[in-house]
C-alpha cells in the first residue's frame, strides 16, 4: 500500500505566535507570472495598519504542490515575523488539527499558483477553509496568484473538466466548462469572477463566456470579471476600493442582462457588455 501523505511544511522566522490587533481586511489578487512584491507588502501593511511601525504579522502560504519559494522574500518584507509554507495535497489533510491551528494562527494567507481544482476539491467546506475565513473575520489579509487568485471570487472557473481557452469557449459556452460556488465568499468580491494570465493567453473571450453562463444559468443577474495580467496584481482595501499595482493591463467586465445566446453546442452571442 502507498505511504499516507503527510502536510509538508517549511517555516522560516520565529515559531512564537505574534497575535498582533489587525486593520484588515485586505486581499491581493495576483495575475500570475511573476509576483508583485509590492501588492504583498501592501496588503500586509494594510493588516498592520501602518506602513513603518514595530508590528509584525505571522503569513502562511497555502499550496497543493512545490516547495518554499515564497519564505525567503516574504521574510524579507517589513512586519513580517515569521512564513509557513503548507502544502496540503488531500481533504484529509485540510481537516488535520496541527494544519487548522497553523492557518487560523496567522494574519497573512497567500495561495500559490497551481491548480484550483485541486484547490476548490481538497479544501471547500474543511478545517482550512474555516480557518481561512475565520483569518478574514479578524481583520487579515488574504490573498494569491493564479489559481490562487482564481478561488477568492465569488464565481469560480473551477476547470474540474479541462482548461478551456477563449477560441472553444466562445464556440460551446458549456463543454469542458465547469464552476465552483459557495467557497470563501468575501465580503468585498461578491458578484465577482475572477481570470488571470488574462492578455499573454488572450483571455477576453472566455472571461465574457464565464460571466454569460451565470447569468443564463441563474447564478446571478450580473457577474463582474476581474481580469489580472501577469505581473500584476488588484488589491482591495476592507472598504472595497480596488488598485491596480504592477506592469500589465487589468479589465473589469460587468454583465448586466441575459446573453441573447448561450447554449451547449452553439456559439455565445452576448452584446453590451461593459468593460473599465
Amino acid at each position: 500500500m502507498p505511504a499516507e501523505a503527510k502536510v509538508t511544511r517549511f517555516l522560516q522566522g520565529n515559531w512564537a505566535d505574534v497575535n498582533p490587533p489587525l486593520a484588515g481586511p485586505a486581499h491581493d489578487l495576483g495575475g500570475g507570472g511573476p509576483d508583485v512584491d509590492p501588492a504583498i507588502q501592501w496588503m500586509i501593511n494594510q493588516v498592520r495598519g501602518c506602513n513603518d511601525c514595530s508590528t509584525k504579522v505571522d503569513v502562511v502560504v497555502i499550496r497543493s504542490s512545490g516547495d518554499d519559494g515564497y519564505n525567503a522574500p516574504i521574510l524579507a518584507m517589513n512586519g513580517v515575523d515569521s512564513v509557513e509554507t503548507l502544502i496540503i495535497k488531500s481533504r484529509e489533510d485540510a481537516n488535520k488539527a496541527d494544519v487548522v491551528d497553523t492557518v487560523n494562527k496567522a494574519e497573512v494567507i497567500f495561495f500559490a499558483g497551481g491548480d484550483q481544482c485541486e484547490y476548490t476539491r481538497n479544501y471547500k467546506r474543511t478545517g482550512v477553509e474555516t480557518a481561512v475565513e475565520s483569518v478574514y473575520t479578524r481583520g487579515g489579509g488574504i490573498g494569491g496568484t493564479s489559481a490562487g487568485t482564481m478561488i477568492q471570487s465569488d464565481f469560480i472557473y473551477s476547470a474540474c473538466s479541462d482548461t478551456v481557452e477563449t477560441k472553444e469557449a466562445l464556440s460551446d459556452p458549456y463543454e469542458d466548462i465547469s464552476f465552483t460556488y459557495d467557497f470563501f465568499k468575501w465580503a468585498n468580491l461578491k458578484g465577482t469572477l475572477a481570470d488571470t494570465h488574462f492578455d499573454k493567453r488572450d483571455r477576453m473571450g472566455r472571461t465574457m463566456t464565464f460571466i454569460a453562463r451565470q447569468i443564463r444559468d441563474g447564478i446571478a443577474d450580473s457577474a463582474l470579471g476581474i481580469a489580472v495580467g501577469e505581473q500584476t496584481s488588484v488589491v482591495v482595501d476592507k472598504n472595497g476600493l480596488a488598485r491596480v499595482m504592477g506592469k500589465s493591463p487589468v479589465y473589469f467586465i460587468l454583465g448586466d442582462h441575459l446573453p441573447e445566446v448561450c447554449e451547449p453546442q452553439t456559439p455565445l452571442t452576448f452584446s453590451d457588455y461593459k468593460i473599465w
